[in-house]
């Protein structure tokens, strides 16, 4: 039965991959709409951890505005799959013109330096379109995606992010191998991109998250003290048709890791404090 799940599961994810980019977008996102309307209504699992993570958030919140903010956060989720089904039809004029920068300077000028740069992200907006952006823009991208199953369904998500401009390496736990690669790239001067507020090994360093505890993984601050490349928090949020990407000041390496990934946190709370509608955190994360 779990083979007949995962099989069904993966056949779903290539006929959406083929219709939804067939259609007229407006046709698509009055759909995707309505879609995430039912799902919020039918009060799942995920709904419920989405509405309880943005009332951390938002913790003066009205039950009535909280429900909004969470219609609101499954619209944002539902427009991230969307894109993900059509941005590879994208030509490279639309995917770049529909990105909006602030504080941009701080990437470019530390790339510039040749030390390789990292990229620490929130699960906010649409992180694949930042990346097939960065890399038209003359920063290909590296970056690390979970294993999903079935192995059928992490093939295409490679594949698609390949066809982006992305280099993807599997999360195999404690990969050695995976870390390896990545300071390979930044002594090659490269740009890598990780997402990073959710731990998926346990091993992640405690921080202190809209005055809550949680963890996160640790990779970014600690690539940056082994190659010397700087990290940059950014955050993301949509703004009508378009993505923008917000570059925060690079990191200070006083305290190592733990302390760098602190900042970091403080730098993704700021972000989604700010666009609450486009986190798209489902599961949970906070320890309490």
């Amino acid at each position: 039965m779990e083979g007949l799940r995962q099989r069904g599961i993966d056949l779903a994810f290539a006929v959406a991959w083929g219709l939804v980019r067939r259609l007229p977008e407006r046709v698509v996102t009055a759909v995707f709409h309505r879609v995430a309307d039912f799902v919020v209504r039918r009060d799942g699992r995920g709904v419920q951890r989405l509405r309880s993570n943005l009332a951390v958030v938002r913790p003066s919140a009205t039950a009535a505005e909280l429900d909004a903010l969470t219609r609101a956060g499954m619209r944002s989720y539902l427009r991230y799959w969307q894109e993900a089904f059509r941005l590879p039809e994208w030509d490279d004029a639309r995917i770049v013109g529909r990105v909006r920068t602030v504080n941009e300077k701080v990437l470019r000028d530390a790339h510039a330096a040749g030390k390789g740069v990292i990229c620490a992200l929130p699960h906010l907006a649409n992180y694949d379109h930042a990346g097939a952006w960065a890399g038209r823009t003359g920063m290909p991208v590296s970056t690390v995606a979970e294993r999903l199953r079935p192995e059928s369904l992490f093939d295409r998500f490679v594949a698609y992010r390949a066809k982006l401009g992305m280099e993807v390496l599997p999360l195999t736990g404690s990969d050695e191998h995976v870390f390896g690669v990545l300071a390979e790239r930044l002594r090659a001067g490269g740009f890598v991109c990780l997402v990073a507020d959710r731990d998926l090994s346990e091993r992640g360093v405690p921080v202190e998250f809209f005055d809550r505890q949680t963890r996160m993984p640790a990779g970014p601050a600690a690539l940056s003290v082994r190659t010397g490349a700087p990290l940059i928090p950014a955050t993301l949020h949509y703004d009508g048709p378009d993505l923008v990407i917000t570059f925060h000041d690079p990191i200070d390496k006083t305290g190592g890791p733990a302390r760098m990934t602190q900042r970091c946190a403080d730098a993704f709370a700021e972000g989604i404090a700010a666009h609450p509608q486009d986190w798209h955190m489902l599961q949970r994360i906070f320890l309490d």
